[in-house]
Parts: structure tokens; sequence; C-alpha cells
């Protein structure tokens, strides 16, 4: 595993921004049933892991980006993220709602931009990657040029891959759920059996909960 992805992970389970609970599973907005939880906000709290993962994400433009003159961050969870890789960068940030407001202008991207522009999207997490796609559709039909986009985390579900190949969109991430696991694993902070448990869920997470008879 590459360092970026081996400290994120680190520094994920160590303030706590993930929660890996395979005996007593979180229950999702989807309805899904997951032994992990992740709210990557936390990483905000934490000057060290907030500057850290600013950096990281500014290496990643640089390396896989460097014409990009645009840093767009998808709302809610990545808004500040976006804005500290835009400041570090010294490029414009706009900021992309889940929908156009109902009110004022109507806007869903907030921010000033122009035609043309190309756009690094960031993101904190990818689940199935359906509203991260959103604000890439979003922004592709506003005249941008999406780029591709950068998140925290991903489950690493083959669900998302699928949408964003469909979607013709590079996913870069600086960490993901198969590192977490084994990072885990080596601390001690779950047990082998957990592990198996982690990994059977990532494999079929609609069916995970029922299966398990929760």
């Amino acid at each position: 595993m590459d360092d970026t992805a081996r400290r994120t992970a680190e520094y994920l389970l160590q303030i706590k921004a993930i929660k890996l609970q395979p005996a007593k599973p979180f229950t999702w907005a989807s309805g899904w049933k997951s032994p992990i939880y992740c709210d990557n906000r936390m990483t905000l709290s934490f000057p060290e892991v907030r500057g850290f993962i600013r950096d990281a994400f500014a290496e990643r433009v640089r390396q896989l980006y460097p014409d990009a003159d645009l840093i767009a961050g998808v709302a809610t969870g990545a808004i500040a993220h976006g804005a500290l890789v835009a400041d570090r960068l010294g490029l414009p940030f706009v900021y992309v709602r889940s929908g156009a407001k109902e009110h004022g202008l109507g806007n869903q991207i907030e921010g000033y931009f122009e035609k043309g522009q190309k756009v690094v999207v960031i993101e904190d997490l990818i689940s199935t990657g359906g509203s991260s796609l959103g604000a890439v559709r979003a922004l592709r039909e506003a005249g941008c040029e999406v780029l591709g986009m950068i998140a925290i985390f991903t489950y690493g579900f083959g669900k998302a891959a699928d949408a964003f190949a469909a979607e013709g969109c590079r996913l870069d991430t600086l960490s993901n759920y198969g590192v977490l696991v084994d990072m885990a694993a080596a601390s001690g902070y779950i047990t082998r059996g957990e592990v198996d448990t982690l990994r059977e869920w990532r494999t079929s997470p609609g069916e995970w909960g029922q299966a398990q008879g929760r």
C-alpha cells in the first residue's frame, strides 16, 4: 500500500472519523446495514489531519491534473476540503449543491466560473457514487471540462466503479476500504473474525444485513 493511503487510514482510525462495529452494525440512509461508518467531516477538527489531507489532495492534483484551472467541492462534506485545496494551489473554487436552489438565483454551482474551465472535483467519501457523479454532471452541463474526481476515501463498491466508468469520469482516492481494514487488523483495532465480516460485507452490502439476521 502507498504511504498516503496508509497514513490517511491511520488518521481516520485515530480520530474516530471511521468507526468499525461488525457486532453492532450501523443503518445507512439507504437502509443498508453496515459494520462501518465514515464521517470525514471529523478531519476538519484536527489541524494535523486537516493539513495532511489538504496537502495530499494538492499533490495529487499537481501530479494528475497539472492543467487544472478550477477546483470544485461537492456539498456539503467536501466544501471545506475543496476550498483548502484551491487555496493551497492558488486556484479559484466553486462548490456544487445536490440540486438547484429553490429560491434566489436558483444556482446549483456556487461561485464564479467560466465555460471551458478545466475542473477537478474534490469529494470526501465515495459509496455508490450517485451524489458525487451528480456534481460531475452539473459541472459538465454548465460547460466545464471535468478532468476527474479525487476523494478522501472509498468503500470500493463495484457499483460505484461501474457508475464512474459509465460517466467517463476518472476517480482517485487518498485511501480505501481494503487499506483501512488491513491497518485496523495490524493495529489490533479489530479481530481476525471481524476482518472476515468486514470483507464479506463489502462483497454484497445490500444483502449483508439480511443474511446476518439483523
